[in-house]
């Protein structure tokens, strides 16, 4: 369920706006959007699961709220952000 540390490191790396960046809202979001893909697999599996579906309905509520965040503050960042992370919007 959870993103193993390698994996996580790599989307550092990939979404880093600059070097030793990860806490920019880019980096958030796209660990958020790994964890949320992992959970959603794992629902395939256990559709009864409600405890963990109740932690992933808080991981997209807070990814929705760092991706209106990034919009508010460059529409660019915005528009790159969800293209390369395949988010509908």
């Amino acid at each position: 369920m959870s993103i193993t540390p390698e994996r996580k490191s790599e989307l550092i790396k990939e979404y880093a706006v600059k070097d030793a960046d990860t806490g920019s809202p880019e980096v958030q979001v796209a660990i958020l959007t790994e964890r949320i893909v992992n959970l959603t697999e794992h629902f395939k599996a256990h559709g009864k699961d409600n405890h963990s579906r109740r932690g992933l309905l808080k991981m997209v509520s807070q990814r929705r709220r760092l991706l209106d965040y990034v919009r508010r503050k460059d529409e660019r960042r915005y528009k790159s952000l969800i293209e390369r992370l395949g988010l509908r919007r």
